[in-house]
């Protein structure tokens, strides 16, 4: 379809307009939610917008923001773009280092941090950045040297009182194609790129993908949308912008750990995830089922074994049929309540969705769509919709995006959701576009009947020594499926066979040998019956492989990959370099023979 270039504050705006809910959002701190209406949005947006004026703030002006999830955090991004400025979101779980390298790239003019606390944590790092001329904290500070959120919309109230104008004048201004974020990919490999990203770029996008939705714009009372995913990872924001956009109130958690107790209160008739929390959910589902006994026991494996088997391009039909709304009345709909009882579907993202993952959540009746892109590209590149859902795929184009595949297999994309480039890096954007113009995409795939199927990363397929070559992916998505396996990465590049680093779930392996009358010491990774366990598992996985794909060693580790061991980038991808160095011992260790042949 052909849109019209416009802007996120302007597609904002349409949605404001139609909302007529009491809360526009919700915010969770320290167990209590707080309500924000409208039009206390609205006047806050405003106000906020023209204290950063008055701090100097102007077109093209870096503003970072540094904060979890919340109204505030809405409130500032509308401001910072409504006076023609560039948000640079921060993620939490972002180094020190890595946060001063941005403010330094980016050249941030004002910083937002959500609390002292926070400040204090990056203080040392910030302070040392001289392009930064004033801190902001969102929820009161008894630093000096900080302003608060609340001085910030006072000088904004002021200047609105003697310019009431101003602000319709400065959102008038921004154009279509002003810039309105950097954001930075944390990667897997190098230093963080400043993705460059449009007002168009972003909404030309959200257009699109309403497309794609599971609903409509006609807003029921009891229609809440949850979000867990940071704001500052741009899967998650163009998914607010949408709700936005829709009319929908959004509700932001506090902590994933607590978000049972969140479904339950909030009652979601929607949300944006990650293949992560699905995967948890899926593996409690399938353990409860060890403390029933007897019949119960054996009628609630039957439905979760149909529901891995279910094909929603073709649902069942016949007896096949009257088998799924046996297995929906006795277990489906009860695991439809633990989500709050309420919930229409779940759109999934930032990883491959497993194809047992994607058959189980629509069996029990949640519309499980599963869309692929990246920060470059705005970021959805393709999707599913409830009418063309086709299992391993990562569904159809979005229809203002072209999609093509190199010869090598690698993924091409044009668009008008495509990037500006890297800021200040005119090497690596140089080395992301071909001669053509295409969005080298850095992953392997291929097109069927028009469905997009991903392979791996183009950095991550390896050859062994003996030609074969090898998608790791593939094989640890079906590794983790397991519920006795909490992470898994493949290795054997160069070598004669696949070997993996597994993260055993201790939780699970304990809950499974006690209700055999036994136990695991304080070194479960060590012990043989763990082992044992995790085998018969690996040996499962390894029969549905092609022979040089198997996985013919495996050492268990104590901990699990992190965030804050420099493993996992903020979004839960595995960095595999930092991995292979810091276990270069266990990978060797399973060479041995092979070394000494």
């Amino acid at each position: 379809m052909d849109y019209q270039p416009t802007t996120i504050l302007s597609e904002v705006d349409k949605g404001l307009q139609k909302h007529d809910k009491e809360v526009l959002f919700a915010t969770k701190r320290e167990g209590d939610w707080v309500d924000i209406g409208k039009e206390e949005f609205q006047e806050k947006v405003r106000h906020f917008a023209l204290g950063l004026y008055e701090l100097g703030v102007r077109r093209g002006d870096r503003v970072s923001l540094h904060s979890e999830n919340s109204a505030e955090w809405l409130i500032c991004d509308q401001a910072i773009l409504s006076i023609g400025a560039v948000d640079v979101p921060i993620y939490l779980t972002q180094p020190g280092k890595q946060i001063q390298y941005i403010l330094e790239n980016a050249e941030v003019k004002v910083h937002i941090v959500s609390t002292d606390k926070l400040w204090k944590d990056t203080r040392s790092r910030i302070e040392k950045v001289e392009n930064i001329e004033a801190v902001i904290s969102i929820l009161g500070t008894e630093q000096k040297e900080v302003m608060s959120f609340e001085d910030i919309l006072e000088k904004g109230a002021r200047r609105n009182e003697e310019d009431p104008g101003l602000i319709e004048r400065l959102k008038s201004e921004v154009d279509p194609d002003d810039l309105a974020t950097f954001i930075y990919t944390s990667g897997t490999t190098g230093a963080p790129k400043g993705v460059m990203l449009t007002h168009w770029n972003i909404a030309s996008n959200l257009l699109a993908s309403l497309e794609r939705v599971p609903f409509g714009d006609d807003v029921q009372e009891d229609q809440r949308m949850l979000s867990y995913l940071p704001l500052s990872h741009v899967f998650e924001r163009l998914i607010t912008y949408l709700y936005i956009r829709l009319g929908y109130p959004i509700y932001y958690i506090e902590e994933v750990d607590q978000i049972r107790d969140d479904f339950e209160y909030v009652k979601p008739y929607y949300l944006a995830t990650v293949p992560r929390l699905l995967e948890k959910i899926h593996t409690g589902i399938k353990v409860r089922g060890q403390d029933m006994s007897g019949l119960k026991k054996q009628l609630y494996y039957w439905a979760i074994n149909r529901a891995e088997e279910y094909d929603p391009e073709h649902p069942p039909t016949g007896l096949a049929a009257l088998k799924h709304k046996i297995a929906d009345k006795l277990v489906y709909s009860k695991i439809r309540a633990l989500f709050g009882g309420k919930l229409l579907g779940v759109v999934s993202g930032g990883a491959a969705l497993s194809p047992t993952l994607f058959r189980f959540m629509n069996a029990l009746g949640i519309i499980c769509l599963q869309g692929y892109g990246l920060t470059e590209t705005s970021p959805v590149l393709s999707v599913h919709d409830k009418d063309h859902m086709r299992v391993g795929s990562a569904g159809l184009p979005l229809s203002n995006v072209n999609i093509k595949i190199a010869e090598d297999g690698e993924i091409l994309a044009k668009g008008p959701n495509i990037m500006k480039g890297y800021y200040r890096n005119e090497e690596k954007t140089k080395e992301v576009f071909n001669e053509d113009g295409w969005l080298k995409t850095g992953d392997v795939g291929k097109l069927e009947d028009h469905y997009l199927f991903i392979t791996d990363r183009k950095k991550s397929v390896f050859k062994l020594s003996t030609g074969k070559y090898i998608a790791p992916q593939i094989i640890e998505n079906r590794l983790i499926e397991s519920g006795f396996i909490e992470q898994a990465m493949v290795v054997g590049y160069k070598r004669k066979f696949c070997a993996a680093l597994l993260v055993p779930n201790y939780e699970n392996i304990e809950k499974r040998l006690k209700g055999r009358g036994e136990s695991i010491s304080k070194e479960p990774s060590k012990e043989p019956k763990v082992r044992k366990l995790i085998q018969r598992e690996v040996d499962k996985v390894n029969k549905n492989l092609s022979p040089w794909e198997t996985v013919k060693k495996f050492v268990l580790l104590k901990d699990p990959f992190t965030i804050e061991s420099g493993e996992l980038t903020p979004t839960l991808k595995v960095k595999r370099p930092q991995v292979k160095e810091h276990y270069e011992e266990e990978i060797n260790s399973m060479y041995e023979e092979e070394e000494e042949e």
